[in-house]
């Protein structure tokens, strides 16, 4: 059983914290979700090479800037092209979903790669409301159920957590050692994680305001279990790395054309990059999407390594996960790079 770590691979880190991959799988202006999928298997692999520890998709519905609406499926093409990297979901939000559907899948998920495969949980719908209500076909969940859900999820990997005789079992995935995270941006999964002695990941990378205080209460809250004898905290940014600090900060205009397109009530494919971000957005945008991107890593190596390790001391982290949305792959390549060498994983 889990101990120490949320898993059962060494750190390969800076001073202790691992460096990972959130990968939401970006659909580019001009591309489809097989460039999409190709590119993704093409950085895991990279990833893999340059020491990150786990490599992370999420799942995302009705956008057409996101290609990793079914999960498990990219898990599983990820995880099929890699030999050592952890591969798992950032997150499966679990009120869009059966339990037993998700134990059975992660279930097999497990059997297929053994000890590499992770299980993230959010209890956001990753989707809009017409697409709730496309995915779920009854009431809505408000997610006010989340705890009850994740219950029966674990149950099914491991009866003795349920009530009495198991009328209905997960295979394969009964018996089956599969970490699982609960991933959040509020206090509600920060406490419940800490109560159930199960790691957190908080996803700062778009939704900073609640971190700190999140992290608190995770860590004020927690219960040693079986699966965790400490806390352990991951803490979501976005790295956009180049040679340049003029090139870093062009690359990164993908990411923040497409927060402008949330925040305006649009969606669509990931846009290129532009020289200047002035001629696109308000006074009052700017601020607003500097705020979400607060915890957003953009410059050379050196600038990323710096601010990196600021928010390590900062949150205390035991780990990072990095997101990066550029439309050119070669520059995400070089970008995911750069970050490993800025963490000392590589180089």
């Amino acid at each position: 059983m889990h101990t120490e770590q949320p898993d059962h691979q060494p750190s390969s880190s800076r001073d202790g914290v691992r460096l990972s991959i959130l990968d939401l799988a970006p659909i580019i202006l001009g591309g489809t979700p097989a460039d999409s999928f190709r590119n993704s298997l093409d950085l895991a692999q990279h990833a893999e090479q340059w020491g990150y520890h786990r490599y992370w998709l999420a799942e995302h519905h009705n956008m057409p800037g996101i290609a990793s609406s079914a999960t498990s499926l990219v898990i599983s093409h990820v995880a099929a092209g890699t030999k050592t990297i952890r591969v798992g979901s950032g997150g499966i939000m679990l009120p869009n979903h059966a339990p037993l559907v998700i134990a059975e899948q992660f279930g097999t998920l497990e059997s297929l790669y053994p000890g590499r495969i992770d299980l993230g949980l959010g209890r956001a719908p990753g989707s809009d409301q017409p697409a709730c209500s496309a995915l779920r076909r009854g009431a809505a969940s408000d997610g006010q159920d989340f705890p009850e859900r994740l219950a029966e999820l674990r149950a099914y990997f491991n009866p003795a957590l349920g009530s009495g005789q198991a009328l209905v079992r997960a295979v394969p995935g009964e018996g089956m050692d599969i970490p699982i995270w609960l991933l959040g941006s509020s206090g509600f999964s920060a406490q419940l994680a800490g109560q159930l002695g199960l790691p957190f990941a908080f996803a700062s990378h778009f939704a900073p305001d609640y971190l700190l205080p999140a992290l608190d209460l995770y860590r004020t809250n927690f219960q040693p279990s079986e699966h965790l004898s400490e806390p352990y905290v991951m803490v979501g940014l976005n790295a956009v790395a180049a040679d340049t600090e003029r090139e870093a900060h062009f690359l990164a205009t993908s990411q923040q054309q497409q927060f402008l397109n949330l925040i305006r009530g649009r969606t669509g494919p990931l846009s290129p990059p532009v020289e200047d971000m002035e001629q696109l957005w308000s006074a009052r945008e700017k601020a607003v999407i500097q705020d979400m991107l607060r915890y957003t890593v953009v410059g050379t190596k050196e600038t990323v390594r710096a601010r990196m390790e600021q928010i390590v001391q900062e949150t205390g982290a035991n780990e990072l996960i990095a997101a990066a949305q550029v439309y050119d792959h070669e520059a995400r390549l070089r970008s995911f790079e750069l970050v490993a060498e800025a963490m000392q994983l590589k180089g």
